[in-house]
This record gives C-alpha cells, structure tokens and sequence, in this order.
C-alpha cells in the first residue's frame, strides 16, 4: 500500500502505523491528520475512496465521519456560551418553548450537552425521510416524555443530540448548526468540514471529494435495565433496551452514501470531513492556528471538564463526558486525561489535547462495527503518543 503525504521529524511512527493499519487491520482508505502547537506535523493518506476499490484516495477527500460529529456541534453552543449568547445552565425550554412538554420543563442546556437529558430514545422511530426534514426531528423529541429522571444517570443521546442542539442553535441564531458552522468555524479558519454538504461540493465530489462507505450499517443499539450483569451483548441485541432503541430512532437507518443523507445537516451523525479539517477545527479549540482562534481557555478548560462518568445507561460500559465532548477513559482512550473529543461510529475520531498541544483528526470508509474505540484509530493514537515520548 502506497502511503501519501509527510510527517515531521519525530513522528515516523505515526506514519508506520498507518501503513500497519492496512496491512493487518484491513483499512481500504483512509487518512490521518495531526497538529502540534498549530502547526501541522502529520498530513497522510492511501487506499481508495470507493467501495469497489478502483478510485484512489487523494488529498483531500472527505468522509462522513458519523458521531465525530458531535464534538464539532458541541463546539457551536459552546461558542454561544462563550460570546454571552447561551446560558448553558437555562432551561432549554427558555430558547425553545415547546420543548417543556411531558416533564421536561427543567431539563438545561448543560444536560442536553452532558447526555443528562433522560431523551436518548423515541417511543416513535422517525423514517429516513422524517430524519432528514429539518422540522421533524426537534418536533419528536419536544414531544418525548424523558426515559429517566433529567439529571439523575447519564446515557448517550446517539441521535437526539444532534435535533436537541441543531434546534436550540436555531432559537437563538436563527441559523441551522450547519449553517453556523460554515460562517463562524470551518468558514474563519479554511476547515474542510461540512454538516449539510454544499451542492457544488458534492458534484465534485462523486468525482473525487467524498469517498464512499464500506460496509453495513452494524445492528442498531440501546440503555442498560436494571438487571444485575447484563452484557453489553445482550443490551445491542434487546429491541427493548435503551441500547437498541437509541440507535435506532432513525429505522432504517439512511443510506449515507446518497446525496440525499451528504445534503441534510443531522448534528449528531453526519457530518462530512477531512482528517485535516476535523484536526484543525480541535487545534483552533485549544490554540492559534494562522491567527484563528476558537476557545478562550475558560472555555476550553469549560469543553473538557467532568459533566458525567459512570455506567453509561445507553453504551453500557462506563463512559465519560465533559460538555458534549467524550473524556479520556477506558471507554474511549485519548491522548492523556487531558484531552477531549469524539469518536465516530466506525472508525473516525477527533479530539485535543491541551497539555501536549496535540489535535487529531483521522477518517476512513472501512465501516466497522465499533463505537468509541475503533483499533485504526487507537494505533495511530498510540503512534501519536509513542512519538512525544520519545521527544517529537
């Protein structure tokens, strides 16, 4: 496999772990970025962008990066919080009246943002084509009665997330989280990131700018009962459980390789990236990238802050979250205890880490059934790890 792109001196053993993952964990294309101090010192790709593995990957190609996702939305409200526009201790029902129905009247922001909310699942799968109208999905969920006390257990909101936030971005901006993405984050700093992929990106991009996903959607998931030692099998596999209804609140899940599901803008799943603008988007969280900025330190000390930690009643394992960010833990390892991010279900992964200055972004199309802790990913963690070890 023909590896493309540099490393600066010191992390070789980035790159050697990227070549690894295609000759013994069955990459077919993929590409991995890396920032020190906002400066780029990893930038590669190889394989092929399409399914039929004919097409090769270029610089540039983007990829729909599923729940690494979140970390870029979360950002938004953090950067509302942080310009006095969001109170993320409000009631969300303040900014969005009709969200107070059936007990949620004191739910917050902050419990939207730290998977607190008690709303993980819908007692009505949406279809595809509800999914994707950009009304449909906060109507749902401000019709949802909580599955658990708000506040009192947290447990991963894999799609109502993206509707809780894209609809509270929307109450006090006026724009959909995509759009305020695109003028206020990706736009300032040069960042190959989409949530709604622009009509010109996608034209060009069937050519050549999107690569394709390979693989099933895995079986949907769901949250833990109250029974003693249920597996984390078992919890995938109930119809009945959190686990399962969470991930399916979308059934049958859309077919993310159709331009349809690449256009809408669901701020929990659907993002599009590239490992450099996934990457550079988190260097700008915690630093200066060519004169770019995105958090103060309050707020990033903020973004990586302990919100939840413990059994996760919908991943059923334990997880922790700090403001819509994924925490360093075993669940989910990062960098350091420092760092904060979000993986991507099947492979892709985002995060910072503030005490080493490092931001990570890598992506890929070989779907896989892993959640938080895909092992590409993690190689290249270790490699990335590995390389400040030894004084990169």
């Amino acid at each position: 496999m023909d590896v493309n792109g540099a490393v600066a001196e010191g992390f070789e053993p980035v790159g050697e772990a990227f070549a690894r993952n295609f000759a013994t964990l069955g990459e077919r294309g993929a590409a991995v970025a890396v920032y020190r101090d906002g400066r780029k010192v990893v930038d590669l790709w190889a394989g092929a962008k399409d399914v039929d593995g004919t097409d090769p990957w270029q610089r540039g190609t983007a990829q729909v990066v599923r729940s690494a996702t979140k970390g870029v939305a979360a950002a938004v409200l953090l950067l509302l919080h942080q310009r006095g526009q969001l109170d993320l201790d409000a009631p969300v029902g303040e900014y969005w009246p009709e969200f107070k129905a059936r007990g949620k009247e004191r739910v917050t922001v902050r419990q939207v943002l730290n998977h607190r909310a008690g709303l993980p699942v819908l007692d009505r799968p949406l279809t595809p084509q509800e999914a994707l109208d950009p009304v449909r999905g906060p109507e749902a969920v401000a019709a949802q009665a909580p599955a658990w006390e708000p506040g009192s257990a947290h447990g991963y909101h894999a799609l109502t997330y993206g509707w809780m936030l894209d609809e509270i971005v929307r109450r006090i901006t006026g724009q959909s989280a995509g759009e305020w993405i695109a003028a206020e984050i990706a736009g300032p700093l040069g960042a190959d990131f989409w949530l709604g992929l622009p009509a010109a990106e996608e034209s060009a991009g069937r050519a050549g700018r999107v690569g394709d996903i390979e693989g099933p959607e895995p079986p949907a998931g769901a949250v833990l009962r109250a029974r003693p030692k249920r597996s984390v099998t078992a919890a995938y596999t109930d119809p009945d459980s959190l686990t399962r209804r969470a991930f399916a609140a979308i059934t049958p899940f859309p077919e993310q390789n159709e331009p349809a599901y690449r256009a809408s803008a669901l701020p929990a799943t659907n993002g599009i990236a590239t490992a450099d603008g996934l990457a550079r988007i988190y260097a700008a969280l915690i630093g200066e990238v060519d004169g770019v900025r995105l958090f103060d330190e309050a707020t990033a000390k903020l973004a990586r802050a302990e919100e939840s930690a413990g059994p996760d009643r919908v991943l059923v394992v334990n997880t922790r979250f700090g403001l819509g960010f994924m925490l360093h833990g075993s669940a989910s390892p990062f960098l350091s205890p420092d760092s904060f991010g979000h993986p991507g279900r099947g492979g892709s992964l985002g995060f910072a880490d503030p005490a080493s200055g490092i931001a990570f972004g890598y992506v890929t199309n070989g779907f896989r059934k892993t959640v938080t802790a895909d092992p590409r990913a993690q190689a290249l963690v270790r490699a990335v790890r590995e390389s400040l070890t030894k004084g990169a």
